[in-house]
């Protein structure tokens, strides 16, 4: 994937910057759709950013509303997806322009999950708080079966506030 515009210099990469560059959604899930370890790409999102090396893509994060009712009071966000080729610092970098983005926009927080067997150092890198452990589980009943595509275990809650 080559970059058309980047904005935002921010983070060095080894002797590159890392830049912020707007992305539609199709573009976004051709990425994640890609490098994902574990999740398919998404329906829907609010905005997805990602992070040029050069002329090249190595990461991308896909923003939406906050898929738990509960946290979905208008004023809060949720990274639904964030995916990288590896690029040092990528991650990070993708979760601050998410929150500084959704900042700008007038959200009041962002949010995200992870498995519980991640160690969430990225999360930390950017500023972000561990919140608590939420759900996992297979959302299949008995009245309503499904086939799960994704893990089933528990997850930890990540939040940016402002």
């Amino acid at each position: 994937m080559v970059v058309r515009h980047a904005y935002q210099v921010s983070c060095y990469s080894g002797r590159m910057k890392l830049m912020a560059y707007p992305m539609d959604l199709a573009e976004a899930n051709a990425f994640v759709a890609e490098h994902h370890r574990h999740h398919r790409p998404v329906v829907g999102h609010k905005f997805s950013i990602g992070a040029a090396l050069g002329e090249k893509i190595v990461g991308v994060v896909i923003v939406g509303r906050p898929v738990a009712r509960m946290r979905d009071d208008g004023m809060t966000l949720e990274v639904t997806r964030l995916a990288t080729d590896g690029t040092k610092n990528a991650c990070s970098f993708l979760y601050g322009a998410a929150a500084r983005a959704g900042f700008a926009l007038g959200y009041k927080r962002i949010g995200t999950y992870i498995l519980d067997s991640e160690p969430g150092s990225s999360l930390k890198a950017a500023g972000w708080k561990l919140i608590g452990t939420a759900g996992g589980g297979s959302w299949s009943v008995p009245s309503r079966p499904r086939v799960d595509k994704h893990p089933l275990q528990k997850k930890l809650l990540w939040e940016a506030a402002q």
